[in-house]
């Protein structure tokens, strides 16, 4: 079948992987796996950790859901750039409490946000995590099925029109904590 709008070709790939894997450059890469097991009951592959010949973690994978992460080492000279990762789960109360007890800064407590629970993390290595709960039954932005295919408006705005035009106190605070977050991140070994 020829791929259309709604059902895009989706190009082939290994095992765990999925068309788009992040990968997460860290200033402590073993410290990050170790974080994201505990809080994402994340599961290593551990014949992929490759350390570099200066001993940092050149290569590494966790299995998050179906999806896998990479994780590195930051190099010295390496610029910092925070990862800005969305992942599923299915609890994300019982997620964000994870993530508090191991040390992260809750930035958004677990708010209904068009049909699907969102919350957020700032890990204590300087990432920001988008925490979703997704609820096959509930909806909230026009008729979307179980996959997350969707067969109608995206709800985008037009020229005229902003967020603003359809805010909610739950969406003010979603936005208002992101704001916040965005500009308290900061690289971790400044």
């Amino acid at each position: 079948m020829p791929p259309t709008p709604s059902t895009p070709a989706v190009p082939p790939a290994p095992a765990g992987s999925n068309s788009v894997n992040p990968f997460v450059c860290t200033h402590d890469a073993v410290g990050l796996l170790a974080f994201l097991v505990d809080v994402l009951d994340a599961h290593e592959v551990h014949e992929a950790r490759t350390l570099d010949a200066d001993g940092l973690v050149l290569h590494s994978e966790l299995l998050v859901g179906d999806s896998t992460l990479t994780v590195a080492d930051r190099k010295p000279g390496w610029p910092w750039t925070p990862a800005l990762t969305r992942v599923y789960v299915h609890d994300a109360a019982a997620t964000i409490a994870r993530a508090r007890a191991c040390g992260a800064r809750v930035v958004t407590e677990p708010t209904d946000f068009f049909g699907d629970i969102l919350a957020r993390f700032a890990d204590p290595f300087g990432n920001l995590w988008w925490v979703y709960q997704h609820d096959p039954a509930r909806t909230g932005w026009g008729d979307v099925d179980d996959t997350g295919s969707a067969d109608h408006d995206t709800g985008g705005t037009t020229a005229e029109e902003s967020w603003e035009t359809f805010t909610t106190p739950a969406l003010e605070y979603v936005h208002a904590t992101l704001v916040a977050a965005m500009e308290g991140l900061r690289d971790p070994r400044a």
